[in-house]
């Protein structure tokens, strides 16, 4: 019943795209963010059902959709140098066969992040794809949720629909987005238009935004306990209430430690004692190791690269035994780890000018978001007001996303590049307006001809 029920939801998501074929862009948000074919075990599971629907997004657009408003802007231009790069460092990578299987569906995330700013025309576009990037993850979100608030959970055992460690149903990464998505839920109730503010919204908006709260607990990920932290702190940079929203999030904290399981109590400890957790010393020997690689290999070595680390450290550890404390040492060599960190991972695969072209890309992202926010918070029109919010809840998305990076490798995670093409649309929709807001006044200074 299941696999029926989400082989018809994909079905009925691709056919009224003849009717309305921009809905193939949102076809393709799901599928890519949800991954039914995972969740599946009959039709969707032997069913190309993501190349199927970028296909549909694409030739829809190109054959159907206006083009007249379509620009190509900076960022976009930083995305097609960098699909280009990691072409080339994959045709030259130290382990050709493991580079091309991650170059399989980075390329096609890239090109949608170039694409979808094309899309994006309209108001309604806009938020009608930030809609369905948000309830596409509250899908797993929720599901984690749910098993959270019952008790479950775990580092590494917090099962998503199914038994599955890839994109967003990795813990760390689940919880990265989970936190980041929060502001976007925020402006989506108070601007919304696909679902107007009414009891129902707040309602499932606050048990969301509670369930992405949850999301670090059950995964046990400290990413997204950093992620939390940060994002509150950002926030109250724009907050009006700021000691009292302060307070309230200072209070939060206070009644929820209690009911926190102990177990997760624990692993957030070892953010601050490094030094007994061998997780935390694997990556800070990947991250030394990287950084002497890139030195020697300034080109990067393609995907995967990090196959070919070796690491060695000690883990020190207090020990307790009959009333007497001592120090314990234990020599560990490991091999082929993974970066754990998208920063060292842009590094390590695709050396200083990818690195480099991706923290421009991330730079210029909070940049623009920033001219939007100053150039548009004082407009408080009815068709003006929900642009710097959105220009904020991006930004602030992009920075949870940034914090959580430092300790994820999520480079190229296609959910994030979705955002990063959500951002390029707004840029280029604002320059359009600001455009024929200047042409205006000099079309109608100018006497009306031929008229009839």
């Amino acid at each position: 019943m299941l696999d029926l029920a989400l082989t018809g939801f994909v079905a009925c998501f691709l056919l009224i795209g003849f009717r309305r074929p921009f809905l193939w862009v949102l076809c393709y948000l799901y599928v890519d963010i949800v991954s039914p074919q995972i969740i599946s075990w009959g039709i969707l599971s032997h069913l190309p059902i993501s190349l199927m629907a970028f296909a549909a997004a694409f030739l829809g657009w190109l054959a159907l959709d206006d083009k007249r408003d379509s620009r190509f802007t900076l960022r976009q231009g930083i995305l097609a140098a960098l699909l280009l790069y990691c072409g080339y460092t994959t045709w030259a990578a130290v382990y050709p066969a493991a580079a091309a299987e991650k170059w399989a569906w980075v390329w096609k995330a890239l090109v949608f992040a170039i694409f979808l700013p094309f899309t994006l025309r309209t108001r309604l576009r806009i938020e009608a794809v930030a809609l369905v990037m948000v309830l596409a993850a509250s899908a797993l979100i929720i599901d984690g949720g749910l098993k959270t608030a019952g008790g479950g959970g775990g580092y590494g055992t917090l099962r998503i629909f199914v038994e599955n460690n890839t994109g967003l149903y990795e813990g760390s990464i689940l919880s990265a987005v989970a936190i980041s998505i929060i502001p976007i839920v925020l402006w989506l109730v108070k601007y919304g238009t696909v679902f107007p503010a009414d009891w129902r919204v707040y309602l499932f908006a606050a048990a969301l935004i509670f369930a992405c709260s949850l999301i670090p607990v059950g995964t046990q990920a400290r990413t997204g306990l950093v992620c939390l932290g940060v994002l509150c702190l950002f926030y109250l940079r724009t907050a009006r209430h700021k000691v009292l929203i302060a307070g309230g999030m200072a209070l939060a904290v206070m009644v929820a430690v209690p009911f926190l399981p102990q177990a997760f109590l624990a692993r957030m400890g070892t953010i601050e004692n490094h030094e007994a957790d061998q997780s935390a010393s694997t990556r800070l020997g990947v991250w030394k190791w990287t950084w002497g690689y890139v030195k020697e290999h300034p080109m990067g070595g393609g995907f995967v690269v990090n196959q070919s680390s070796r690491v060695e450290y000690d883990t020190v550890a207090k020990v307790t035994v009959d009333g007497s404390t001592e120090i314990r040492r234990t020599h560990v060599v490991e091999e082929g780890r993974a970066f754990h960190s998208s920063y060292f991972e842009m590094l390590g695969e695709q050396g200083f000018p990818g690195f480099g072209l991706w923290i421009l890309l991330q730079l210029t992202g909070l940049v623009q978001m920033e001219q939007i926010r100053r150039r548009w918070k004082r407009r408080t029109g009815p068709d003006e007001a929900w642009v710097a919010p959105l220009a904020v809840a991006l930004q602030l998305a992009q920075v949870v996303y940034l914090i959580g990076s430092l300790f994820v490798g999520i480079a190229f995670q296609p959910f994030i590049l979705m955002l990063i093409g959500l951002q390029c649309g707004l840029w280029s929709y604002l320059k359009r307006i600001d455009v024929r807001q200047v042409q205006v006044p000099i079309r109608t200074s100018r006497p009306v001809v031929g008229m009839a």
